[in-house]
Parts: C-alpha cells; sequence; structure tokens
C-alpha cells in the first residue's frame, strides 16, 4: 500500500488546489456549501489579509496514489497567544477522505512545525480571528451550513478522537421561524426604552451613510465580541478589509444601529440573505454566472437570512437593546417575506444570547466543536 506524501504549499498553483479541495470531495454531498474560491485565495494571502499582520501560516496538502487526499492550514496566531497569555498553534480547514493514515499525517505535519517554534498545544479547526470560520461540525449533518460556517462529513469526529483530541468548546447554531406580524408589544416597548434613553433606531438608505459608520460599528463589535473565546483584537486594517467585502454587496434592509445622544453607536445589527444555494450552484466560482447568482441572491427574493451580527455596548446590554435591534430586523424580514433566520455559531456557553430565541419558534439545529491537545 502506496504510503502518504505530505507536501507544503509553496505556489499559487498548489494555493488553488489547497482551496479547491473540499469543494471536490464533497460535490455530491447535497448539504455543503462551497466556500468562494476568490475570498479563500485571499485570506491565505499575505499582501491580501491584513491578519498576516500577527498571524503566520503553512499550509499542506497529503497525496496518496498521486491524487490529493486531504489538506489542512498551521496557524501561528501571535495576536491570540499575547492576550489570552496562551502557547497555541491553530489548525484550519482540516479536510480528508476517510483514512487515518491521511488525517494523521496531515495532522503531524503542523503538530511537527508547532513543536518546532515552542509551542506546547494544538487547537482548532479555529482561524485567524472571529471573523473568518471556526469550528468542525458535530451534529447536523442533514443540514445546509451557512456560507460562513464549515461543513463535513461525520466521520471527522472518530478521526478527531484517534488524534487524541479533545473537546475545549462548542458554538451552536439556531434556526429561527420569522412570525407572520411583527410584535406590536415588543414594538410599542423598543419605542418606550429608546425614548426614555434618548437613542435613536437607526437604519440605512444608501451605501455612503453605511460606510461612514461602519468602522466605528466593527469597533462596537470587537469590544462586545473581546471576552468570547478565542478572540483577538481586531486592526483598523482587518476591520477596513471587513467594510470592503460587505458594504459594496450587503442588503441595506438588513442592517442598522443604535445611537446616542451624542450620535455615538452603541448597538449594531447585520443580517444577510443567505448565499448557500447560490454558492452551491456555482460550485464557489463566480465566473460566469456565480456573480450574478450570488448577487441576485442578496438583493432578490430570499426566504432565508444569516444573522451575521448583533453588537450592544456593554452598559446598554441589560436596557433590552439587543431585542430592539433584533425585533426591528424581523420587522423588515416580514415586510419582505422572509420565512427564516440563521444565527452564526454562538458559543453555548453564551445563555444571555440564548434566551433571547426562546421568544421565537425555534431550535438548535447544528452544533460545532473546537478541539485541543496538548503537543
Amino acid at each position: 500500500m502506496m504510503s502518504v506524501q505530505i507536501k507544503e504549499v509553496v505556489n499559487k498553483k498548489q494555493l488553488k488546489t489547497w482551496v479547491q479541495f473540499p469543494n471536490k470531495m464533497y460535490k455530491d454531498n447535497p448539504n455543503f456549501v462551497p466556500f468562494l474560491s476568490m475570498d479563500e485565495m485571499d485570506t491565505f494571502n499575505p499582501k491580501k489579509n491584513p491578519a498576516y499582520e500577527f498571524c503566520e501560516t503553512r499550509l499542506f496538502l497529503a497525496y496518496k496514489e498521486g491524487k490529493v487526499v486531504g489538506r489542512i492550514g498551521g496557524l501561528i496566531n501571535h495576536a491570540y497567544n499575547k492576550k489570552w497569555n496562551k502557547n497555541a498553534i491553530r489548525y484550519t480547514r482540516f479536510d480528508f477522505i476517510d483514512d487515518f493514515e491521511v488525517s494523521s499525517a496531515l495532522f503531524n505535519a503542523v503538530v511537527c512545525w508547532g513543536k518546532e517554534r515552542g509551542y506546547t498545544e494544538i487547537m482548532g479547526p479555529i482561524g485567524f480571528t472571529d471573523m473568518d470560520h471556526e469550528g468542525m461540525l458535530v451534529e447536523g449533518f442533514d443540514q445546509f451550513n451557512m456560507s460562513i460556517t464549515f461543513y463535513n462529513h461525520p466521520y471527522y469526529i472518530d478521526h478527531m478522537d484517534k488524534l487524541g483530541l479533545r473537546k475545549d468548546i462548542d458554538w451552536v447554531e439556531y434556526l429561527l421561524t420569522v412570525p407572520e406580524k411583527p410584535d406590536e408589544r415588543m414594538s410599542r416597548i423598543s419605542e418606550h426604552v429608546l425614548k426614555k434613553n434618548g437613542l435613536t433606531y437607526v437604519t440605512y438608505k444608501d451605501r455612503k451613510s453605511l460606510r461612514a459608520d461602519v468602522k466605528e460599528a466593527f469597533e462596537l463589535v470587537d469590544v462586545c465580541f473581546s471576552v468570547l473565546y478565542g478572540t483577538v483584537p481586531l486592526t483598523p486594517k482587518v476591520i477596513d478589509k471587513v467594510a470592503d467585502d460587505y458594504v459594496p454587496i450587503i442588503n441595506l434592509d438588513y442592517v442598522c444601529s443604535i445611537k446616542d445622544r451624542e450620535g455615538k453607536i452603541i448597538g449594531f445589527g447585520a443580517l444577510c440573505p443567505s448565499m448557500a444555494k447560490a454558492l452551491k450552484k456555482s460550485n464557489g466560482k463566480l465566473f460566469p454566472f456565480g456573480m450574478f447568482r450570488v448577487l441576485k441572491a442578496l438583493n432578490g427574493k430570499n426566504d432565508v437570512l444569516e444573522m451575521y451580527f448583533v453588537a450592544v455596548a456593554p452598559e446598554y446590554q441589560k436596557l433590552g437593546i439587543p431585542a430592539i435591534l433584533i425585533n426591528g430586523l424581523l420587522a423588515k424580514c416580514i415586510e419582505n417575506g422572509v420565512k427564516y433566520c440563521e444565527t452564526g455559531p454562538e458559543l453555548e456557553t453564551n445563555a444571555d444570547v440564548q434566551s433571547m430565541w426562546k421568544t421565537f419558534e425555534s431550535k438548535q439545529h447544528k452544533r460545532r466543536r473546537c478541539f485541543i491537545k496538548e503537543i
């Protein structure tokens, strides 16, 4: 039996093979949604991704009998280790056929790099920042993955166990059914809370006004998310990159903020029409028809939304501001005929966020995990 060969990605051609491997491996899986290949190429290009200011990567491909059978990315996040006083290397984009010889060879390539650099533990799958894909799917294999999350086969779980990895934390995801009509009581309460505290609910009619607010909005997101697992400070360049990626295409119907008397943003919410079906149909490619499908999904009739951000300044969270943001966004969903909203991954320990979903018809339909191991 031919042994596994591990090759490091050292050129653009190999990077393209690395990026597109899961799209080929999962092409017949009805629930797999591919990444946008162009975005993934940029993510692992130090000239395009400002997170390389505080990160290093090494990417590996596995070959067997001349065919690509797996991939993995090793990632050193210096900002994470400094913030949390850790000595960890990360792994990301870990995909492989159901062959332990393959998964162990890939994993060991990252472990060896980590040991060479003096790191004492490995964690993952987790990316550059909280804006990146994180967590391996452990429940919900019969569900479409969101355009911002990983999909993987159930057999991955057995491989993690054999590799000696253990659970560090889980994220859960919820599917919310949009109500048929707005909650009039919640609307009255929202108006009262806003007026009493001198707050203003802001919607965006043009991209220029959103662009003017987006830096401050993501600075708020950075503060609110800073206590969460694995997060690192969002640098100005990272925030600029997120803004450049999303402001030109985001559907303005599903973006809102709340400002105080001085015009400071104290709450920010953003949903996005699901691009999952469009990306699947185009297999992660923008050309020749992928861009048209993505834009149609974002701006045409779409009955599924993905929840990207709901962030509220800590001193305002107990006033019910998160519920006001959700109520306002859902009103627009009802107006536009949206049927479902999918939350992004939420830490299983984040009871405050999950308590909001109890007021809706909802179900926790997916779970993903970050693993850890001493090396």
